[in-house]
């Protein structure tokens, strides 16, 4: 499946076009049956992105947010996704949209992905938006190379909903979403920020395994052409 580039000068343009076309989409949603879904990737780079679309003006009470992957962590931990976006993107007008986190209090990240399941069955698929990032090996979500589930996660036959990631470079066990959960959202971004992640992504539309670079599996087999918003 052939990927849309965007390309744009810097970082703060991309935050700012990428939020009007996430705002669209979401607003579309609205518009078609009165609800948005929408998940979102963690990380730094998202950070201006996230920023620029709570100013945005549009029915977020209607919208409902969760994270594409999510560290063992409670939400207060520096390294939580969920604080990421509680202070990034939950803010201003955003504030008043419906937030489903991932990480779930329980005795194992096994038993927390039963519990985060469980808690975003209400979602619905397909996600109206899903935006993804991508690691310097080729992970996206926490779809890592040596990920201890990797096989089960991006099979395409494996249940929507939560799985559990063990790897030597994600620190702390990983609760993500199933390629199955991710590879038909209507609207797929894979937002990218420097020379060396173009030099990734070149290396991952070319020939190889998908175990090798996870991004590859959502690269050729997304439902629709992703949309890579890529700044130096």
């Amino acid at each position: 499946m052939a990927a849309t580039m965007h390309a744009f000068a810097n970082g703060a343009e991309l935050a700012s076009n990428l939020a009007d076309k996430v705002a669209a989409a979401l607003s579309a949603a609205i518009d078609a049956r009165g609800a948005a879904t929408f998940a979102v990737s963690g990380g730094s780079t998202p950070k201006r992105f996230f920023q620029e679309l709570s100013a945005r003006d549009l029915d977020w009470t209607k919208v409902t947010i969760t994270l594409v992957d999510e560290r063992f962590v409670p939400a207060d931990n520096p390294r939580s996704n969920h604080l990421l976006v509680a202070e990034n993107l939950l803010q201003n007008k955003a504030k008043a949209a419906n937030f489903l986190p991932l990480y779930q209090a329980a005795a194992s990240v096994e038993e927390a992905a039963k519990l985060a399941t469980k808690a975003t069955e209400t979602i619905g698929n397909p996600f109206d938006v899903a935006i993804l990032g991508m690691g310097g090996d080729g992970h996206t979500a926490s779809f890592f190379p040596d990920g201890s589930n990797l096989k089960a996660a991006l099979d395409p036959k494996t249940p929507r909903g939560i799985i559990t990631m063990e790897a030597d470079g994600a620190g702390e066990p990983r609760l993500t979403f199933t390629f199955s959960s991710l590879q038909d959202a209507k609207l797929l971004v894979l937002h990218i920020e420097g020379e060396s992640k173009k030099d990734v992504l070149a290396k991952a539309e070319g020939a190889g395994d998908e175990a090798e670079m996870p991004i590859r599996a959502i690269l050729r087999r997304a439902a629709s052409p992703v949309d890579i918003y890529w700044a130096p």
